[in-house]
């Protein structure tokens, strides 16, 4: 019964709304996975198109944004409309704070001819989002729903407000535990906050689904809980929080000049107006199906944790998505991913046809476990248990 209300409510949250305002993966660490090249096609789950700019700055040939929701396509189709149209000012007002007071306008003139006409009926609805006095973009959506929730928890309920903003401005990574440990740790943690952690459907609005919570539950020692308390931990504890960007927008509801996305820093942004925000394109589809359509090789893929979704009821969906990936991928294809559980057993299940045998798919992945490592403990993130770096053989 519990299992096919979780499944509804996450189905529901992800087929009718913009679930990520921001991406919750961190692209440093995939730049120095990648190593992109001007020769290199890319395919990224679009998320919030964070990343997918990210990528556009390190000058591949083409970055192609593929996802299923239309919502979170249009979102980066916003992005690339306000490159191409809007000065730097204005869009960091818009991406950066997540509010501008003419925001209405500013679409209205500059931005809306330049969308295409799904984003464009999309964003006539809920350009709002921008413009609404007192509340930012970042608490929209369904995750930024999820993280104004955590901050009136955090500034009305537990009242801590003073030791978080003091972590984010602490000059040492020492000086951010001694907070955490002293301020914040005991009241954070309250039994009304585990409760809640515990609950699919709060998982639901962040984008966990039922699958990926289960590997987590059978991997982790604590389960769910302490994983997520061991991954607060790590980011308020082990890492500095000065250049952290992911964190500080859900804290704060904003970024600073000093703290966020590449493509939201002048001179990138200036980059990619100058041209290389072309090689950007968006695609709504899922990867199978985009795979199938389009014509090319890809040399790089971003594949998120969505494997985690599919893993469980939809196996043979992700054989196809495999299979797809094989027979459009070029020489010296590598293929990034991250899961929620602490390793991606189910792949070792996969088999493809490749060079008109059937194979094992893990006889065909070089797998980089030294480097993936080593960047996963740097993770600024740090909410996946694990991360992958792997070259494929066609």
């Amino acid at each position: 019964m519990f299992d096919w209300i979780g499944g509804r409510v996450f189905k529901f949250v992800h087929g009718n709304n913009l679930v990520y305002n921001t991406c919750w993966e961190d692209p440093r660490l995939d730049q120095v996975a990648l190593k992109l090249t001007p020769q290199d096609n890319v395919l990224v789950i679009t998320s919030a198109g964070c990343n997918a700019l990210d990528y556009a700055i390190a000058g591949p040939n083409h970055v192609y944004a593929v996802d299923m929701n239309p919502r979170q396509n249009a979102l980066l189709d916003l992005k690339i409309a306000g490159i191409r149209h809007l000065e730097y000012e204005d869009f960091f007002r818009l991406f950066g704070y997540g509010h501008h007071p003419d925001a209405r306008k500013l679409y209205k003139d500059k931005l809306r001819t330049g969308l295409p006409a799904w984003s464009r009926a999309y964003w006539d609805k809920w350009i709002k989002f921008f413009h609404t006095p007192g509340k930012s973009f970042y608490y929209r959506g369904t995750s930024g729903s999820f993280a104004r929730m955590i901050c009136l928890y955090t500034d009305r309920v537990i009242r801590v407000r003073p030791w978080v903003d003091a972590c984010l401005e602490a000059k040492s990574v020492q000086e951010q535990k001694e907070i955490y440990d002293k301020y914040l740790r005991e009241k954070f943690w309250s039994r009304t906050m585990k409760f809640a952690m515990n609950r699919d459907t709060t998982l639901s609005m962040v984008g966990v689904p039922k699958a990926q919570r289960r590997q987590v539950e059978m991997q982790y020692q604590g389960g769910i809980i302490k994983f997520v308390q061991d991954c607060l931990e790590a980011v308020f504890c082990k890492l500095s929080l000065s250049d952290n960007y992911f964190w500080r927008v859900y804290m704060k509801g904003e970024y600073s000049r000093k703290c966020c996305p590449e493509y939201l820093k002048a001179d990138n942004f200036e980059k990619l107006k100058a041209g290389l925000i072309d090689r950007v394109s968006t695609h709504t589809n899922h990867v199978q199906g985009f795979l199938e359509q389009h014509d090319g090789e890809i040399s790089r893929y971003v594949l998120l944790d969505h494997m985690d979704w599919l893993s469980d009821k939809f196996f043979p969906l992700l054989e196809l998505e495999w299979q797809a990936i094989v027979r459009r991928a070029a020489p010296g294809t590598r293929v990034l991913w991250r899961s929620g559980g602490l390793k991606t057993d189910f792949l070792n299940k996969v088999s493809v046809t490749a060079g008109n045998k059937q194979r094992a798919l893990p006889d065909l992945l070089t797998y980089h476990e030294g480097l993936a490592t080593e960047l996963h403990e740097q993770d600024r993130v740090h909410t996946y248990g694990s991360f992958y770096i792997a070259d494929l053989a066609v």
